[in-house]
């Protein structure tokens, strides 16, 4: 069954064939199903074997009333999900984290999937924005002040040039039409971005 045809950028006709090879994959190499995403524990595998990642947040725009405040982020203004991702230091996804409500604030959402705490566990340093104030030794975050100088200037210029690189998997995530304005039930959103990793990771 096709789900959300409107928002997928292929024909029917397309998306028919494409499930059909699929299909025929799964049956050559004996696989009845596939996971929709790892999960974070299963992801820290591969943030073991990386020098660090990226840690990131964004809020996925969904199509909601005024009245739904848990839903509405004050930071970007409109109504959203929130949606933490880990990324290697090339900026390719390892792992997105299930939706909250945009009104989430990043630092929270984090400790909610309890990311600070495994990245402690696998000991792997993890650049992050200034969001992430006192998540633990384990995120790095830029030093707080407008005005610096020297040193203080330069570490937050190296650490921005860092980071950056963890948008490119924002971008792919967002090239999905699907992504750019979800319309459907809250509920079913972490089940949509797990389809949509699953397919990234294999690619």
């Amino acid at each position: 069954m096709l789900v959300y045809p409107s928002a997928i950028d292929l024909s029917s006709s397309t998306l028919q064939h494409l499930s059909g090879l699929l299909a025929g994959h799964r049956r050559r190499i004996g696989s009845r199903w596939r996971r929709p995403t790892p999960t974070l524990e299963q992801a820290m595998a591969t943030v073991r074997k990386k020098a660090y990642v990226i840690l990131d947040g964004t809020t996925l725009p969904i199509d909601r009333i005024a009245a739904d405040r848990p839903y509405y982020s004050g930071k970007k203004k409109h109504h959203g999900m929130n949606v933490q991702v880990i990324t290697d230091p090339a900026g390719r996804l390892i792992w997105a984290s299930d939706a909250l409500p945009g009104a989430t604030h990043d630092l929270t959402a984090a400790r909610i999937h309890g990311i600070p705490a495994a990245l402690a566990t696998v000991g792997v340093k993890c650049w992050a924005d200034k969001a992430y104030q006192g998540a633990g030794p384990s995120i790095r975050v830029p030093l707080r002040g407008k005005h610096l100088r020297g040193w203080r200037r330069r570490h937050n210029r190296d650490h921005a040039k860092i980071r950056s690189l963890g948008e490119r998997a924002m971008a792919t995530l967002k090239c999905w039409r699907l992504l750019r304005k979800l319309r459907c039930s809250t509920t079913r959103i972490t089940a949509v971005i797990r389809a949509i990793v699953a397919l990234e990771l294999a690619s």
